[in-house]
């Protein structure tokens, strides 16, 4: 049920703001009614572009004394429909809170959520310190927006995921309270941790206005390889092998012959050979400050994939190399989008188990009749199975694949694992939310939520199941 807003209240929206940060054309709210989910697009009722943290206070206070649904927005970017105004309401976009103040004697930030990954990266190199978080998005997706999903990316494997380096966040209450969640220290263990809590809330709980980050001082080498493998179960095989042997990638991705094929056909400026018989590759990086502690580390994974049935490894030997290589694997979701309709499930599971998801994701796909492109951080054990449309009829996709995602799912948690690495629950997995939980932990879910948002009105419809 779509929401209708009076002249009046959007009058109020305007005296807040200001008449050059409210909108309700129709161009507009389409353009902030879609994410990168699928084909969605559900445009809220206004568009609403706060300033500061009191704008974001003032609106809140306003729109729960009339039940109307406040969905935060941020880069757009995300895969599970988090930001999508499926009961219209208020649009809140959140893209004029781009500070960034940098604390080099605390190595912290100070990061409003606006602010694109990659810029804040840089931002931080340039001081000589690390933000390693690094979703393949980066370029685009906002550092709100990691937060809000827990993203991860590339590198968590070493050096976690956006959990890992939060500290502190000023976070508006749907009632329009404004409060700090913790404290800019390493350490705290006063009270609940409210911090972590809001942390993958996907902006059910409250609005972001500021975040404490914790920096790394920056490592100054690294070694890169892609490693091409005969048999992609064995690249998954492979994986563990690599951490039983006392190494820590910095970054560890697999990739299947299909999408660096999709890929290498989609950006230009890159090319890689890749035998025929060739069916998975891993691109695998260890960094440090030292050449030799990381020439040796890449000999050691060397031996141990010389157990595994692989064709040549190749070193990128130079930055132009390794960026080319990044830029590729960075490039695998659009590549995948250009070629077909398709859905993208972000399985995972304890890495060991890898091989087991693989197998099982394309019998499963044999069984309902989709085939299905596979990447992602195999390192974390994480898994983007990107299912695509192909020549499958219109019927096929809307009543067999959903099937094909509930028993990939099913098998997820059979290993141990869980319905989402770093994209979240959102808008289209919040109905298989009953594989996962019983339902006593999603009531105890539920019942968080409600606390902090009596009234259900910020991005209501999301993560729960509809049944529940």
């Amino acid at each position: 049920m779509q929401v209708i807003l009076s002249d009046a209240l959007i009058e109020s929206l305007v005296n807040i703001t200001g008449k050059n940060f409210v909108f309700t054309d129709e161009e507009t709210r389409h353009h902030y009614g879609h994410d990168e989910t699928e084909d969605y697009n559900f445009p809220p009722t206004v568009v609403v572009k706060p300033g500061t943290t009191e704008e974001v206070s003032a609106i809140m206070k306003l729109v729960n004394q009339y039940n109307i649904p406040v969905v935060p927005i941020g880069g757009r970017t995300g895969l599970s429909g988090g930001a999508l105004s499926i009961h219209g309401g208020i649009g809140l976009s959140m893209e004029r809170f781009t500070k960034i103040e940098i604390d080099e004697r605390n190595l912290q930030a100070i990061v409003e959520p606006a602010v694109v990954t990659q810029v804040f990266q840089e931002a931080v190199l340039e001081k000589g310190l690390f933000y390693p978080p690094d979703p393949s998005s980066r370029g685009s997706c906002t550092i709100g927006g990691n937060v809000a999903e827990n993203a991860g990316g590339a590198r968590a494997v070493k050096y976690g995921v956006t959990k890992d380096y939060v500290l502190n966040l000023e976070v508006v209450l749907p009632t329009g309270e404004v409060i700090w969640t913790g404290a800019n220290t390493l350490k705290n263990s006063t009270g609940y941790n409210l911090t972590q809590l809001m942390v993958g809330s996907e902006g059910t709980l409250g609005i972001i206005t500021k975040i404490v980050m914790k920096l790394l001082p920056k490592n100054n080498h690294n070694v890169l390889m892609l490693v091409p493998f005969f048999k992609a179960e064995q690249a998954c095989e492979a994986v563990a092998a690599i951490f039983r042997a006392g190494i820590v990638p910095s970054a560890l991705e697999f990739m299947e012959r299909d999408a660096i094929d999709w890929t290498l056909r989609y950006i230009d400026g890159v090319s890689i050979p890749i035998g025929d018989a060739v069916q998975a590759h891993l691109l695998i990086e260890v960094d440090g400050n030292y050449p030799d502690v990381l020439f040796s580390e890449a000999e050691k994974i060397t031996d141990v994939l010389e157990a595994f049935d692989i064709d040549e490894i190749l070193f990128a030997d130079t930055e132009d190399q390794k960026n080319a290589l990044w830029k590729m694997r960075r490039a695998v979701g659009e590549a995948v989008k250009s070629n077909s309709v398709y859905k993208e499930e972000d399985t995972v599971v304890p890495r060991y188990e890898l091989p087991a998801l693989l197998k099982g994701i394309k019998e499963i796909g044999k069984k309902y009749g989709f085939s299905s492109v596979c990447y992602g951080h195999a390192g974390d054990g994480n898994l983007h199975v990107n299912i695509v449309k192909g020549d499958m009829t219109d019927d096929q996709w809307q009543t067999e694949v959903p099937k094909g995602i509930r028993e990939i799912f099913e098998l997820t948690i059979s290993l141990k694992g869980t319905l989402s690495g770093e994209h979240g629950i959102g808008y289209v997995q919040k109905n298989f939310m009953d594989i996962a939980f019983s339902n006593q932990h999603l009531q105890l879910m539920k019942s968080i939520k409600q606390l902090f948002d009596p009234n259900n009105i910020l991005n209501p419809g999301k993560i729960f199941p509809d049944s529940l």
